[in-house]
C-alpha cells in the first residue's frame, strides 16, 4: 500500500513540473520574449546578452560567421575643425533720425532698397534755413563795410597824429572801432556757418552702405527732434557687405583658437547649406568667458557680396584652425559606445575584435582617432552591431544605395482563385 502511494505521488509531481513548464513558456510567449526566453529557458544567451562584449566566447557563432562590411585604415590630411551655431549680424545697424524740427519734402529711396554711403535719403523743408541764411550773408557784407571804414579812419587818425594835426584819443577811439567791426564780422560768419550746418541737415543721406528697412514716415510727416523713440526713426540702415556671425564656443577651445589667430587669420566658413559656403576670417573674441555658459562669444568678418547672409539669420559655422596631415581617421558608423567609452572593431584573419579608442574628434561623417588603432588594419563600419569580442566574421561588398541600385521587373502576380460562395 506505500509503495502505491509513493507512485502516485510522483506522477503528480510530474505533472506539476510540466504544467508549470507549460505556464512560463506561455506567459514568455505573451511577454513578447518569445525566442529569448526559450533560449533562456534551455541556458542560453538572449539576443541582448549576446549583443555586449563576451571575451573569447564569442568565437562560438551558432549560426556562422557574421557578414560584415569593412574598411582599410589609411593615413590621411584631415582638417582641425570646430562646429558651431551662430548669429547673423549687421556691422552696423543705423536709425535713420531727423536732427532738426521739420517737415519731410521727398523720399528719395524706396524701402528694402540697396544704398550706398552719401547717397540722398530724405529731403526736409529747407526754406526757413535759407532765408535765415540769406540774412546772415547780408549782415556779413555789412560787416565788411563797417571793417574797410573803420580801417581807413585808423589810418586817417595816425596820419594826422604823425603830423602832430590830431589826438591820440581819436587813434585810438578809431582802433577800438576797427576791432569792434572785425568782431561783428566774426560773429556774424560763425553765424553763417552754423546756419549751413543745419541746412545739411535737411538732406538726410546715407551713414553707411548698406540695406534699408521699412520706411516709417513720408512725404508730409512732420518729425522732431524731441521725440528719442524708435519708433520716431525714419528707417534703418543695416550694413551687410561685409557681415558679422557671431557664434560662441566652448572655453576649452579658447586657447588653441587664440594660437591660430596668432599665427594669422583664422578662416571660417558659414554654412548657409549643404552645398553654398561662405569663408571670412575670425574678427575679434569676446574679452571674457560667460561664467554662466562656460562658452567665450567670437566674431567672424565674413564677405557677403551675394547677400547670402542676413541679419538675424541662423547659420551653421565652421572654425578652421589647421590642418592634420597624418590623421587616423575612420567612417563614424564604425565608432560604438560602451561602459568603457568609444570602441571599434578590428577584422584580422576573420575574427572581430573589440577595440578601445580614443576620439579625438567626428566631422563630416569622419571620426579622426586619437588612440588605439594603427595604419593599414581593417575596421567593421557595416554588421558591427551583431559582433562580439573574438567573433568569425565574412567580409561582403558593402550594399549599393538605392538609387544606385539596378531596378528589376516584378513578375506580375498571380490572380487570387475565385472563393467559392455559399
Amino acid at each position: 500500500m506505500r509503495i502505491v502511494r509513493l507512485a502516485v505521488l510522483g506522477v503528480l509531481l510530474v505533472a506539476a513540473g510540466g504544467a508549470g513548464y507549460h505556464y512560463r513558456h506561455e506567459v514568455a510567449q505573451r511577454l513578447g520574449l518569445g525566442a529569448a526566453a526559450s533560449a533562456a529557458e534551455k541556458g542560453g544567451a538572449s539576443p541582448a546578452a549576446a549583443a555586449q562584449p563576451q571575451g573569447r566566447r564569442g568565437r562560438l557563432n551558432p549560426g556562422g560567421p557574421v557578414p560584415v562590411v569593412i574598411t582599410k585604415v589609411e593615413k590621411k590630411a584631415m582638417p582641425i575643425v570646430i562646429e558651431a551655431v551662430g548669429t547673423v549680424q549687421a556691422i552696423a545697424s543705423i536709425q535713420i533720425k531727423a536732427r532738426l524740427d521739420s517737415q519731410i519734402m521727398k523720399v528719395n529711396v524706396d524701402e528694402g532698397a540697396l544704398v550706398k554711403e552719401g547717397e540722398l535719403l530724405f529731403e526736409l523743408d529747407s526754406r526757413t534755413l535759407k532765408a535765415q541764411l540769406g540774412q546772415i550773408e547780408a549782415q556779413i557784407r555789412k560787416d565788411h563795410a563797417q571793417v574797410h571804414q573803420a580801417r581807413r579812419d585808423l589810418q586817417r587818425y595816425e596820419e594826422l597824429l604823425a603830423k602832430n594835426a590830431g589826438t591820440v584819443v581819436s587813434r585810438d577811439t578809431a582802433f577800438t572801432a576797427l576791432k569792434a567791426a572785425e568782431a561783428q564780422l566774426e560773429a556774424d560768419e560763425a553765424a553763417r556757418a552754423s546756419v549751413q550746418t543745419s541746412l545739411t541737415f535737411t538732406q538726410i543721406r546715407a551713414p553707411v552702405s548698406g540695406r534699408i528697412g521699412s520706411i516709417s514716415s513720408k512725404a508730409g510727416t512732420v518729425v522732431r527732434v524731441g521725440d528719442n523713440s524708435s519708433a520716431s526713426a525714419l528707417a534703418t540702415i543695416n550694413q551687410v557687405n561685409p557681415i558679422y556671425v557671431a557664434f560662441a564656443v566652448p572655453q576649452v577651445y579658447l586657447p588653441d583658437i587664440r594660437a591660430a589667430m596668432a599665427k594669422g587669420d583664422v578662416k571660417v566658413n558659414a554654412l548657409i547649406d549643404d552645398d553654398h559656403k561662405q569663408p571670412g576670417v575670425i574678427a575679434f573674441i569676446e574679452n571674457s568667458v560667460d561664467p554662466n555658459t562656460g562658452t567665450v562669444t567670437t566674431k567672424a568678418r565674413i564677405d557677403n557680396a551675394n547677400e547670402g547672409l542676413w541679419p538675424g539669420q541662423f547659420v551653421r559655422v565652421e572654425i578652421v584652425l589647421g590642418v592634420e596631415p597624418d590623421a587616423i581617421a575612420v567612417p563614424a558608423p564604425a565608432i560604438q559606445l560602451g561602459p568603457q567609452g568609444p570602441y571599434l572593431f578590428v577584422i584580422k584573419d576573420g575574427v572581430a575584435e573589440l577595440r578601445p579608442v580614443v576620439v579625438k574628434r567626428t566631422q563630416n561623417g569622419e571620426t579622426v582617432i586619437g588612440k588605439g588603432l594603427a595604419d593599414g588594419e581593417q575596421v567593421a563600419v557595416d554588421g558591427q552591431l551583431r559582433l562580439v569580442n573574438g567573433a568569425n566574421v565574412a567580409v561582403r561588398p558593402p550594399t549599393p544605395s538605392p538609387a544606385a541600385a539596378p531596378t528589376q521587373a516584378q513578375p506580375p502576380r498571380p490572380a487570387a482563385p475565385a472563393q467559392p460562395r455559399g
